[in-house]
């Protein structure tokens, strides 16, 4: 009798695409390169003698048609609908080479990362294709993404760099940072403030803040009382601060008054910042159209109130960071971009 086997089945493979469902919607942008050393045919090449014909032309082409088409290569990639694509082949004439760069852009909850990568090699084997009836020994190199914008992340650089050419072609765009610019954090909790428990949102207002450039001290902790936080923030605008992010109190319990303390501090409102906030959040959650998140001025000081957990801080500083920068800006007096 032939023995059983007994050793346990293989685990089946279980493959998914990344769940962004719940991500927000962001302008993406990704630029890659990679290059062909085509030797001995490089003349014929950027010259357009190749038996086939227009290689470089042809290749940008077939670059086009890769990006678009990302996501029936790659099994898991998403489906996007591309705004925006450039391919370029460039020779080098001192390093002999085509160097092929394909910029992606457009507006979803993932990147189009793999799209630009897939334009480029698409491109580069177009190229190789043409080239190989008067040059077998080719070799494909360097291909790399050179950086990515978007998403919470924002910009990303390839640690290897560019080049400024390719920074003066392509000028990535970092989120514009709050260099020296003062800055307060409150945190308006009546639980907190009685040792309750631990403000976590606060902290992360800080660090955030910081990691954009700005000078801040620690979060300051309050109570929900809004005369209170009303005369702070008048206080903090006459010393000077130019940001105040305020978190908590922004809900609709009844002890939720912090965009009422905001009212009797304010000289102005800035009622498009925290539309801006509901509006985007939404997309994470429709829970956020239940937030009475709000902006003010007073004097020259943005006051900006975001709920009180953590997790809607950092959408909330994901959302704001792009604009803040300007809107203090604009807040002393400088003109609109």
């Amino acid at each position: 009798m032939p023995e059983r086997d007994t050793r346990a089945p293989a685990p089946a493979a279980h493959f998914h695409m990344a769940d962004v469902r719940r991500k927000r919607a962001t302008a993406r942008r990704a630029v890659a390169v990679g290059e062909l050393h085509p030797g001995s045919a490089y003349e014929d090449l950027v010259e357009k003698r190749l038996p086939k014909g227009d290689a470089i032309a042809m290749a940008e082409i077939a670059g086009l048609q890769g990006a678009k088409n990302a996501s029936q290569l790659m099994p898991l990639c998403h489906p996007l609908p591309l705004e925006y694509i450039e391919l370029r082949c460039e020779p080098v004439p001192e390093r002999r080479v085509i160097r092929v760069y394909c910029e992606v852009a457009t507006f979803a909850r993932t990147g189009v990362e793999m799209e630009a990568l897939a334009g480029v090699n698409a491109a580069l084997l177009t190229l190789y294709d043409l080239t190989k009836p008067v040059q077998p020994a080719l070799t494909l190199g360097g291909i790399r993404l050179l950086f990515k914008e978007g998403g919470k992340k924002g910009l990303w650089l390839h640690p290897d760099g560019m080049s400024d050419a390719e920074r003066a072609h392509y000028r990535p765009r970092a989120t514009a940072r709050l260099e020296g610019a003062s800055a307060a954090v409150i945190t308006l909790s009546d639980r907190a403030s009685r040792g309750d428990y631990q403000d976590t949102a606060g902290p992360l207002l800080v660090q955030r803040l910081r990691d954009l450039g700005a000078d801040t001290d620690n979060a300051e902790l309050r109570p929900d009382e809004p005369e209170p936080l009303a005369a702070r923030l008048r206080e903090l605008a006459e010393a000077g601060t130019r940001l105040v992010l305020c978190t908590g109190g922004t809900g609709l319990g009844p002890r939720d008054r912090t965009p009422e303390a905001l009212a009797l501090a304010a000289d102005r409102h800035v009622d498009g910042i925290g539309e801006l906030f509901r509006s985007e959040s939404s997309q994470h959650t429709p829970l956020a159209w239940l937030s009475r998140a709000d902006a003010v001025l007073v004097k020259d000081t943005l006051v900006i109130a975001l709920p009180g957990s953590a997790k809607a801080v950092a959408e909330g500083m994901d959302i704001l960071a792009p604009i803040l920068s300007h809107a203090l800006s604009m807040a002393a007096g400088g003109g609109h971009a």
